[in-house]
Formats: C-alpha cells, structure tokens, sequence
C-alpha cells in the first residue's frame, strides 16, 4: 500500500475515533461527561487490536485492549452491544462503565466514568473502600439490552442520568459503525483491513526505532503512596535491550486493605503512557506502539492486585505514582522532567438526588528546557475542567474561588508549574469523598531543582487527610489547594 493512501486511511479512522468521542460528549447528561470530559473512545480491528484512539483519557486508553479481549471470548454478534466494568476482566475502575460493540471491520469500544455506580457512597468512590462490594456495580462482561441495561441503572444513584449517559455512548457507538462502513464503501473493506494491519505495524516500527536511541541498561527508581496510616512502595526495574522495554515492579508493596490497589491492566496503562512521552509523542496512538514494551507485576502485589480487592483510587493515584517512578527510573539514562503533582485530586459530593465528581488540576514538572506549565491536568488525567457556571447551574455546590495556588511550583533553572485553590461551598446537605495524594510527601525536583509544594485539604478551615468521608451541612466550605510541579536544574528563579 502507497503510503499516502496508508496516511487517508489512517486519518478517516482516527476521525472516526474522534467523532465518537464528539458524539459522546455532546450527548450526554452529565456535567462529569459532557463538560469534563471524562471519556474515550478507540476503533479496534477483528484481532481485538487497538488500531487507533481518540486523544482523551491515558489511563482509560491503555488499559481497553484487555476489554475488547473479554468480550471476544464471548464471540459477540456484529452489532451487540457488551458492557463491563470489572477491574480484574479488562476495566479500570467502577465507575468507568466500558462498551464494546462488534463492527464489520472489528470493534467499536468507548469507555466513560459515571458520576454514580452505586456502592456504599454517593458517587462511587468511597474514601475507606477495602472491597469491589463496597464502591458499586461490579459488572462482569454481559450483552447490553434494554432490560439488561434498566436492571444496572436500577441498582445505582439519579438512575435517569445513568441511563442518559449510557444511551450516549451507544450513540457513539451507531456512529462508528456507520462512518466504517461508509470508509469500506469508499476504499474497499479488504483494503481498510490491510491498512489496519499496516498501521499497527507501522507504530511499533517507529516505537522500536525510537528505543534504540536510548542507552541500553537497568535502571531502577522507587517512590511512596501515602496510605491511611502507612506509606506504600512503588519499585520499578526498567531495562532497555536493543529495541524493547522490560517493566519490572519486583519489589513493590504488596495490596494492602484499602483502595489504592491497582489492577495490571491500569499498569500497563501508566507505562504505556510513559514510554510513548519518551519514544514517540507526536505518533499517533495505537496497539503496535505498545508492542515493545513488557510490564511484570508480582501477583498480588500494589500494582497487579488480585479480586475482591478494592481499586477505586489505584485508577487514578496509584497510576500517577507509576507514572512518576518509570520516569525516575528512566531518568538515569536520559533527562526527563521533574516530577508534576502526582494526584488527580478527587473531589465527590453527592446524595440520594444528586452525585458529582472531579478531579483537579495542578503544576507540572519542569522539563530540561522549559518551566512547567500550571493548572494542568497532570499525565494520567486529560480532563477538563468544569466550568463554574456548569456546576453552579446542575448542582446545589457554589464555586467561591478558583485560582492559581502562586509560588507553589519548585525553583529551578526551570520552574514547576503552579497548583490551584479551588473553593466550593455546599448548598444542601450531601456527603463529601476525597481520595488525594502528595498531601504530606512533595512532587520532587529534578537535577538540584526544587520540590513542589504538597497538596492541601480544608473543610471549613479544618486541614483533612488525603483520604475522606465527610457528611457536609449547608454552607460549608471545602478548600482544595492542589501541588506544584518540581522545578528542574540547580539554579534557583
């Protein structure tokens, strides 16, 4: 195939990918959808091969391949519509409700994070969950009908907005379907297939390519999770042989009793992330890219937990750490930016009327040639933020203050980005959950550059653990000053 025509194909799938994930957002009910974003969606071909994604959540992303490959074994239906949930068959957390519907040329799969999916807490994400019981929905591999899917809505919190988001992303779905048949109208549905096929092929060559460049060796790094009352290790061993990557967390805590577990599908995710930052950031994303890339996991350790633990904040805190710890490791054979807040800042307020959830933005890492940038969703997390007339007008929350947390980045040749303070007052009684981290341990500096500055919670004035489950009176006032990035490179401005 001429590589021009390789480059029309791969584009009109990308768009296709892109224009579901459109078709999501402007259909959905929920603020945490529809203004946030918190959503993706990927085209993969019959094989269960990631053949490419929309530009959204990293950690949703990576972690797909192993959802498709649970439905497959299902043998689905051209034009079925699967759901799942579970985090130890292919999903990542509860709340990340994942559909995968067979296509003509493969599978269609969107996965989105719903405000609510029952469980012990308004929205889903309990601050002291020890099992899956205790934070929802565990939702194994089933066929999505319309009894099957008033049956799940049923057994969660505002079950008309459930159901409204999850109409979404079948619409997402009936979208992709059509836009890849009228794609084999136009090139020929043998003609598409092989350019999937040389598209994944194309990725991992560039992927493989770009390993080279780096040094051959073992690095290690190692970094903490802070726990409830302890502190919990992350230890990786990166090695780099030729053109591949071995991933190796030999040494790492084991799962613990509360949340912060993390499956081996959300792992992968985080490296996967890490090393296409390194390798390969402007190539477009598919499967193949992640084909020279190995992640071992001890089996019931921190990061490749076994059932029933719970995982709800090991989707998104103990993914930043991994992040931040293959980083590190790499960092000892070529410069990499100092470390970003390292926490997606979790906030849920919610009742039996209403659940709302986000997370917060914070300060990036320096990098070794510029400051980083502030008030970012940092790696794992690409969301948006949600506006203040958004919440204001679709919830009884007020926001008081939403401003840059100044100086709060690390000093350096180059600086870290600044945090945020963000200020939210409670209009009817509800329940707060907040699942945080870098509360007490700083984003490091890199190369002499300084730390950032940890995170901080107040309720009311009252500092708060990183972790809580609070019930709110009308009118209190929850305070969230999220970290600094670390600044990069010993000379202090």
């Amino acid at each position: 195939m001429i590589p021009v025509e390789l480059q029309v194909i791969g584009s009109a799938l990308r768009a296709i990918a892109e224009e579901m994930g459109a078709v999501l957002v402007r259909s959905a009910f929920s603020a945490n959808i529809k203004e946030r974003r918190d959503c993706s969606t990927a085209i993969f071909d019959a094989d269960g091969r990631m053949v490419t994604q929309a530009e959204h959540i990293p950690v949703h992303l990576g972690a797909m391949p192993e959802a498709v490959a649970a439905v497959r074994e299902h043998d689905p239906e051209r034009g079925e519509a699967w759901i799942l949930n579970d985090p130890y068959t292919g999903g990542t957390h509860l709340p990340d409700l994942t559909i995968v519907t067979r296509t003509g040329l493969g599978y269609a799969v969107s996965r989105a994070h719903h405000a609510d999916v029952g469980g012990s807490t308004p929205g889903s994400l309990p601050a002291h969950s020890t099992t899956l019981a205790d934070e929802g929905v565990v939702i194994p591999p089933t066929r999505l009908d319309d009894a099957t899917l008033e049956r799940l809505v049923g057994q969660m919190r505002n079950p008309d907005e459930r159901r409204g988001d999850l109409r979404a992303q079948l619409a997402a779905h009936l979208l992709a379907e059509t836009r890849l048949e009228e794609l084999c109208a136009r090139r020929g549905r043998d003609h598409v297939a092989a350019a999937m096929d040389e598209l994944l092929a194309y990725s991992e060559r560039v992927v493989r390519d770009a390993i080279l460049e780096l040094p051959d060796g073992r690095y290690e790094a190692s970094d903490w999770l802070e726990g409830l009352d302890e502190l919990l290790e992350i230890r990786a061993t990166v090695t780099v042989v030729g053109n591949e990557i071995d991933i190796d967390f030999a040494g790492t805590a084991e799962q613990h009793a509360g949340n912060l577990n993390c499956p081996l599908s959300v792992t992968r995710s985080a490296c996967f992330y890490v090393i296409r930052c390194l390798a390969a950031p402007d190539l477009p994303a598919s499967g193949g890219a992640f084909a020279p890339v190995t992640v071992r996991a001890p089996a019931g350790c921190l990061v490749n937990a076994s059932p029933p633990a719970a995982v709800v904040a090991g989707n998104t805190e103990t993914s930043s750490r991994i992040v931040d710890v293959v980083f590190a490791a790499l960092g000892h054979a070529l410069p990499v930016p100092a470390q970003g807040q390292g926490t997606m800042n979790n906030v849920v307020f919610g009742n039996e009327r209403f659940t709302y959830y986000e997370t917060i933005a914070g300060g990036q890492g320096a990098c070794p040639d510029a400051d980083g940038p502030s008030a970012v969703h940092v790696a794992m997390s690409n969301t948006l933020s949600t506006p203040a007339e958004a919440l204001e007008l679709a919830y009884p929350l007020r926001v008081e203050r939403y401003a840059l947390r100044l100086d709060s980045g690390g000093g350096g040749r180059f600086r870290g980005g600044d945090g945020v303070v963000r200020e939210l007052r409670v209009l009817e009684r509800c329940r707060l959950s907040l699942l945080s981290q870098r509360r007490r341990l700083a984003p490091r500096g890199a190369n002499g550059g300084a730390d950032g500055r940890p995170g901080l919670n107040l309720l009311n004035g009252e500092e708060l653990h990183g972790f809580v489950t609070r019930e709110l009176e009308p009118g209190d006032l929850l305070r969230i000053e999220t970290p600094g990035g670390g600044g990069w490179g010993g000379n202090d401005r």
